[in-house]
């Protein structure tokens, strides 16, 4: 063989591996948003984990999320911290990957000035979590939060969900939700 064919062939190879890893980080999203559908129509009761600190704005207050509405592209889920209804967690399936946004309204139904922030899956999940880092639109949003890493994972066989923020590689907020029965 000459050498253009073993180069030829080596480019080839190197292709193949390529697509073949950008096929199956889109499969884990694509089974993530597909398992995710499985909560459809459920109602989760959470706690907040972390911080631990009773001067959190979450501390003490029930926290509930909602799969309310789920077609083959969006899943949304409100969440509910006490009687503050103003959040809801969106996941879109996108061409290019699973985006998670946080859609935030004031009681009028008008978004808040703080809104729809998050970021397209890092790809590196499976098919039961999924990180995704902040994108380009969260810096403008929130410029303290370009670091921020939201992990979602969920087990279905024990009906838990949960939420996971870091920023700066550091633990920030976590929350575990379970079936209401």
């Amino acid at each position: 063989m000459t050498n253009k064919v073993i180069n030829l062939m080596k480019i080839f190879a190197i292709l193949m591996t390529l697509f073949s890893l950008s096929v199956n980080a889109g499969t884990s999203e694509k089974d993530f948003f597909e398992n995710l559908k499985q909560l459809c129509g459920k109602t989760l009761i959470g706690k907040t984990l972390f911080p631990a600190d009773p001067g959190d704005d979450f501390a003490g207050k029930k926290l509930v999320m909602q799969v309310t509405s789920c077609t083959d592209k969006e899943i949304r889920i409100p969440f509910n911290v006490g009687e503050d209804t103003s959040r809801t967690w969106i996941f879109t399936m996108m061409d290019n990957g699973l985006l998670f946004k946080h859609d935030h309204r004031y009681k009028d139904g008008k978004p808040h000035k703080l809104t729809m922030y998050g970021g397209m899956s890092d790809g590196k999940g499976s098919a039961f979590n999924q990180s995704f880092p902040a994108d380009a639109q969260t810096h403008k949003l929130v410029p303290e939060g370009k670091t921020n890493v939201w992990n979602v994972s969920f087990d279905l066989k024990k009906m838990q969900f949960t939420y996971y923020l870091e920023r700066h590689n550091k633990p920030r907020f976590k929350a575990v939700f379970e079936n209401s029965k």
